[in-house]
């Protein structure tokens, strides 16, 4: 039989974004999760902005959480490179990444100029040696880099790493579709991090209908139509796996801690599943033996 690696287990900020940081490491304890992923940036003119830079009372209190509950910051984000110079954003992030220890800062591809993105994406890149920080560019499927392969392109290129999200992994049908299981094993080298949720098979009609899915209507692993244990099973056994799973709904219904360990068991059950078939050798639809 073959023995599967212990695998971390995290709780993206999204899944609980107006939770603040240092609260949200208490109920990743809580919920029994390893480590969080933190948005030190907003987004969206509306989110509310936490400030996590040296020498903040907020960073003072999370690394107090952190050291008081042994979960960590793995991953900071979010940022999307528009072909703007963001420079000064990304340095003030990675600054913020630094002093939690994280070691990966999410990034999307919004430039539709290849060229000036992965110019952007080196430079980043080059900046997060300094922090002990790399990009990880996430394929995001409405914008222009969009699937695994065209993200591991620049990815290689640049010298970075790509996160991959099991939502927009699903949501691409674009060129290369069909060719999405088969860039996931060929690029799985360069995923530290896998971000897992489910939803419903049938993709949303409209680019605004996949934002509102994207950013506050996924659905707990296990309990939608992906093939997510086939996803697991795709990328190396012990790789780092966080729930990322907004939904405004059932959170307020179950409450913060209470959507966390929902979570939590969807995705333990998630992994189990594709550990059991990782040990038999059933192959699954990415054709992992």
């Amino acid at each position: 039989m073959t023995h599967t690696p212990p695998r971390p287990v995290g709780l993206a900020q999204l899944s609980l974004l107006n939770t603040a940081p240092p609260d949200l490491v208490g109920i990743a304890a809580q919920a029994g999760f390893d480590f969080v992923g933190v948005r030190v940036r907003p987004v969206t003119p509306t989110e509310r902005p936490y400030d996590l830079q040296p020498g903040s009372p907020m960073l003072k209190e999370t690394l107090a959480r952190m050291q008081d509950t042994g979960v960590i910051v793995r991953d900071i984000e979010f940022l999307l490179l528009d072909g703007s110079d963001q420079r000064d954003a990304w340095l003030r992030m990675m600054e913020a990444g630094q002093a939690l220890g994280a070691s990966s800062i999410t990034v999307a591809g919004g430039d539709p100029d290849a060229g000036r993105l992965l110019t952007t994406l080196s430079t980043m890149t080059e900046d997060g040696r300094d922090f002990g920080i790399t990009p990880t560019l996430e394929a995001i499927s409405y914008q222009p880099v969009a699937s695994i392969a065209q993200a591991a392109d620049l990815a290689r290129r640049a010298g970075c790493n790509i996160v991959v999200d099991t939502l927009h992994f699903n949501r691409f049908v674009g060129a290369g579709a069909e060719g999405q299981w088969d860039a996931l094993r060929a690029h799985a080298a360069l995923v530290p991090l896998l971000q897992l949720c489910d939803g419903p098979v049938a993709r949303p009609a409209s680019r605004d209908a996949l934002i509102t899915e994207s950013r506050s209507e996924r659905e707990v692993p296990g309990e939608g139509g992906f093939d997510l244990a086939g996803v697991v099973g795709a990328l190396s056994a012990g790789l780092p796996v966080s729930a990322e799973a907004p939904s405004d709904r059932r959170a307020a219904e179950l409450g913060e801690l209470g959507w966390a360990r929902r979570l939590k068991a969807g995705v333990d059950a998630v992994l189990a599943k594709a550990d059991a078939l990782r040990e038999s050798g059933t192959p699954t639809k990415a054709g992992v033996q």
